[in-house]
């Protein structure tokens, strides 16, 4: 087991995921050495900045002349020094550089409403980030496309999340807050009393605070895990509880076909769904039994075709990169395949290792397959095809330190997804798990209310969701003017 230790900072959060790049997410970061077998140091020192790695038995270390200031340029330093060493001695070259953060599109938004020129950014990510010029290229294309996206959004519009924790099964990459029916289905009903109470304060809030709903995504977990009914229920519930004059649009995930039936397809068409999801992940049988679906690739097919017959015209599929036992062929023929049915939007995801799923082992990294050559297939094939790269953001985890990019046919574009990658407005959030996001009219301040993580403790806590809720108001008091014109 690799152990980082690192000294000489306040923080060593920016050099940690920097170092965390060239190595698996199960390794451990710890505030002292200890006489491990091995470990990866990176020290700030007063003259020097310091870096060295013990592996195989062998030490290497590099060391260089540096005055600290206690400056972030300092920090700066030592991670420029953590990532050139780190290349040298793993032989990785990150594609995006240095970069960490979660949102690198975003930078390109943020440059430009600084007034910085075009060379200025691709310098930015070129020169002093160090990634490579066809990721910034990619970046760029895609503010290119979501900016007249974002300015559908005026200072007081919102996006709401309903979250519904609950999967027929649980797939073995996935860390999300969820339960298998068979063994919490009594939870539904009463989960769903909550939730539906949850979104009757939610609505009163926004009406309190003269807010704007411009999209709604149902998403979980599984949504379509739950009964037709139940949908019905909740869909029109969140329908009669919202002003619904200026949605844009409503999406909900369908995204697996042992759960999504004709019946319940038709329901979340009838409710006033403008966009689903169906996310096959792969479309090869055996990758599927390997991350624990109990469903076939035909069955996929099948639902998609049931989607389209009750009406459906806007669908994503998902499909993810370096899933165990898949190899680039696999990968391309299931591309190929997705692309064959004709989805609206398809959204290439690479495996992310969290600690929270079953996938994560010493060596994981090392045992999906060439990540980087699936991820790079996709893009000749998608532009034959009439569809471009729309948001993009990435993952701490994730293989080869790659990224998760949704692609659309003009005009298809997912606003949600925009929305909230690129924190243009406030997203309330209902349910378990749920992470309400905030955002002050100029996009300076954001704050976050947090849900409880699990169904059971929101149900018995439900009480306590509802005082944290009103932190939206005490927010909204603070940076919004309720008796101004300009600032709805």
């Amino acid at each position: 087991m690799m152990e980082l230790y690192f000294e000489g900072m306040q923080s060593c959060y920016d050099a940690e995921n920097v170092a965390r790049m060239f190595f698996s997410p199960a390794h451990r970061a710890t505030e002292r050495p200890k006489r491990a077998p091995e470990y990866f140091t990176a020290v700030l020192g007063t003259r020097h900045l310091l870096c060295g790695v013990r592996r195989d038995g062998r030490c290497v270390w590099k060391r260089v002349k540096h005055d600290n200031q206690g400056t972030k340029a300092d920090v700066f330093a030592l991670c420029g020094l953590i990532y050139s060493f780190l290349c040298e001695q793993t032989g990785k070259r990150p594609p995006w550089g240095m970069l960490t953060g979660v949102r690198p599109v975003r930078i390109v938004h943020d440059m430009r409403r600084r007034g910085e020129s075009e060379e200025a950014i691709e310098r930015f990510f070129c020169d002093t980030y160090r990634a490579q010029p066809d990721k910034f290229r990619v970046a760029r294309a895609i503010a290119d496309v979501q900016a007249p996206i974002m300015r559908l959004s005026g200072p007081r519009s919102y996006s709401l999340y309903i979250g519904i924790p609950f999967c027929p099964s649980r797939c073995s990459y996935c860390s999300f807050v969820s339960k298998e029916t068979a063994k919490s289905g009594k939870l539904i009903a009463p989960y769903l009393e909550k939730l539906e109470l949850e979104l009757e304060d939610i609505a009163e809030t926004a009406r309190r605070n003269r807010m704007q709903l411009e999209t709604v995504y149902i998403g979980g977990g599984t949504p379509t895990a739950i009964s037709a009914r139940q949908l019905e229920h909740l869909m029109n519930k969140a329908r009669s509880c919202f002003d619904w004059s200026g949605v844009r649009e409503f999406t909900v995930e369908a995204g697996r076909p042992d759960c999504t039936d004709e019946e319940k397809l038709a329901v979340i068409k009838e409710c006033g769904a403008t966009r689903i999801s169906i996310n096959p992940q792969t479309m090869s049988d055996e990758v599927l039994r390997a991350i624990g679906r109990k469903h076939t690739a035909q069955d996929i097919v099948d639902c998609y075709e049931t989607a389209r017959r009750v009406g459906h015209t806007c669908i994503n599929m998902d499909l993810i990169a370096g899933l165990p036992r898949d190899t680039l062929e696999g990968f391309r023929s299931s591309l190929s395949e997705v692309i064959a049915l004709g989805p609206e939007n398809i959204t290439v995801h690479t495996l992310t290792l969290k600690r929270a799923s079953t996938l994560v082992t010493e060596h994981a990294a090392d045992e999906y397959g060439d990540v980087a050559a699936m991820v790079e297939s996709c893009a000749e094939p998608l532009a034959r095809a009439g569809y471009a790269p729309y948001y993009l953001y990435r993952q701490k985890g994730t293989l080869q330190n790659l990224e998760n990019t949704g692609f659309a046919k003009p005009g298809t574009e997912g606003l949600y997804n925009v929305f909230i990658m690129e924190e243009v407005h406030t997203i309330l959030s209902a349910g378990a798990g749920g992470s309400t996001k905030l955002v002050s009219p100029d996009g300076s301040r954001i704050e976050r209310i947090f849900n409880h993580k699990y169904p059971l403790e929101y149900i018995e806590r439900f009480d306590e969701v509802r005082r944290r809720k009103k932190g939206i108001d005490d927010f909204y008091g603070r940076y919004f003017d309720l008796d101004s014109e300009a600032s709805r």
